[in-house]
């Protein structure tokens, strides 16, 4: 991934139009917009303060790969075992339900999308509204407490989308972050890129699909443990 996808992602992941982001950087939309159309790039100066901003290293900036990772989300230090179990079940229970082909349950509110799963103590819910574009909430529960939540909104932009390729896209989800999909994923038509930032305790991330370099599919989300 070059710089100008790099920028663009970032961007987008915090919700920040050209506008505002040549506003904190203290330049011009134009300049914002030559970057991102690869017409132009940064000074030094300017690199740094994006830098800064995002949280990220000047290296991740410059330097070319397929790594679509802004920052990981891992467990801190601090980490309780009950973390580790939580995704743990997070990931199963995602692989087994939309992801994974399963079968909805009795709509919990109008017209929603629900899908539910429990083994013992643990219990997870999905319930979604919408099509072409919409908005849902995934929660985790142990025991009858809330331990995690997580909402995302997302919408169809190209008629080129495939629902088969998403659902195989966070199916591949890591281990250590189920919370969409991984970084990196596609089928050689299709690519699927997701950046997260912050820790289990709070975070927010942006997944997008692309048909042969032309956006069909994007999706904000963001969520964390409960208190």
């Amino acid at each position: 991934m070059d710089f100008a996808t790099k920028l663009t992602m970032l961007r987008r992941n915090r919700g920040y139009s050209q506008d505002v982001l040549a506003e904190k950087l203290n330049v011009s939309r134009q300049a914002v917009s030559k970057w991102e159309r690869r017409l132009s790039e940064p000074e030094i100066t300017s690199l740094l303060a994006i830098s800064r901003l995002f949280q990220v290293t000047v290296d991740y900036l410059v330097r070319e790969d397929t790594d679509c990772m802004v920052q990981p989300v891992r467990l801190t230090d601090d980490s309780t075992q009950l973390d580790t179990e939580l995704l743990a079940f997070l990931a199963r229970a995602s692989r087994e339900t939309y992801a994974g082909y399963g079968e909805e349950t009795a709509s919990s509110r109008p017209a929603s999308h629900d899908y539910h799963y429990q083994e013992g103590e643990w219990e997870y819910i999905d319930t979604w509204l919408g099509g072409q574009a919409f908005a849902g909430e995934e929660a985790v529960w142990k025991n009858g407490r809330a331990l995690y939540a997580m909402n995302y909104c997302g919408r169809v932009v190209g008629e080129n989308f495939s629902g088969d390729f998403l659902k195989a896209a966070l199916r591949a989800a890591p281990e250590h972050q189920p919370f969409r999909g991984p970084a990196h994923y596609d089928d050689g038509d299709n690519c699927y890129e997701c950046t997260i930032q912050g820790s289990l305790e709070w975070f927010q991330g942006y997944e997008e699909i692309r048909w042969q370099g032309e956006k069909v599919y994007e999706c904000f989300y963001h969520g964390g443990k409960m208190g």
